[in-house]
């Protein structure tokens, strides 16, 4: 299944004041950036054909992937002076570069790449800040039970801030951490049939515009995840996530505890088991 990425926003709340040309999904995450473990994600689920939407920053990708080394992250022998790999892992995958702007709102990204991925009963769609340990075939098959055009993976607030009761004469009531709250926020992830490529229009934003719409008609599916979700949309995010790297505490890397690769389910297996 193809997989779209957006990856060419400024990420303005990324900015630490050192290289800021630096797009952020080239950010690092141990050795390798933001957008490697996105992909290496969906590629541990059998979805290795992915379209990138660039914009801000997009030689930094494109050369990354260009002069991509495998022995970064894998085993490797030196041979007669040449480099045999014992692993890879981009060797299989299919990467399509596409300028969408600098300043292109979500929709439009997808908008402009919307030859790609025409003809095809879903896609993923995601963008590139967000690290997760959910079960992305799973929701899969959920969104094509559920007869609904699209789902987005929901999860409860991150928020580490309060909110308050007040009354009018300033008497604090009460005190809830926003965490608490029974709401979700939309964490990122999103399966789209092939029928939300007709609903996008100049400038439109995915979700307000395009899930917004389908919410309304009753077409949008939500996936409740609990599990491990982390944002890495500001520079303390990012370093927080940098820091349970180090520890080895890596839950979005469920291709280190996976004995043999997923398989990407055959649209044929999942229409017949609904």
């Amino acid at each position: 299944m193809k997989v779209v990425l957006f990856c060419g926003g400024y990420g303005m709340r990324m900015r630490n004041g050192d290289d800021d040309t630096i797009p952020k999904p080239m950010q690092m995450i141990g050795s390798r950036p933001l957008i490697w473990h996105v992909m290496r994600y969906y590629a541990h689920f059998g979805h290795k054909d992915f379209i990138l939407c660039l914009g801000y920053g997009a030689t930094h990708i494109k050369n990354y992937f260009l002069n991509y080394q495998e022995s970064a992250s894998n085993d490797f022998v030196i041979r007669g002076g040449q480099v045999e790999m014992l692993q890879t892992d981009i060797s299989d995958w299919s990467i399509t570069f596409v300028d969408t702007g600098p300043e292109s709102p979500i929709g439009e990204r997808l908008r402009r790449v919307k030859q790609y991925v025409e003809g095809e009963e879903y896609f993923l769609a995601n963008y590139s800040d967000v690290l997760t340990d959910a079960p992305m075939n799973d929701i899969i098959d959920e969104v094509r039970e559920s007869g609904a055009k699209a789902s987005m993976l929901i999860v409860p607030p991150q928020s580490s801030f309060h909110c308050v009761d007040i009354e009018d004469s300033g008497n604090v009531t009460g005190i809830t951490p926003v965490s608490h709250l029974p709401i979700w926020e939309n964490g990122g992830y999103f399966v789209l049939s092939g029928d939300v490529l007709d609903m996008l229009t100049e400038d439109c934003d995915l979700v307000e515009d395009v899930c917004g719409k389908l919410a309304s008609q009753g077409k949008l599916h939500g996936h409740k995840h609990l599990g491990f979700w982390k944002p890495a949309d500001t520079f303390k995010e990012r370093a927080d996530i940098e820091n349970a790297y180090k520890r080895g505490d890596r839950p979005w890397m469920l291709w280190e505890h996976a004995k043999e690769p997923v398989a990407d389910p055959s649209p044929v297996a999942s229409l017949a088991s609904s």
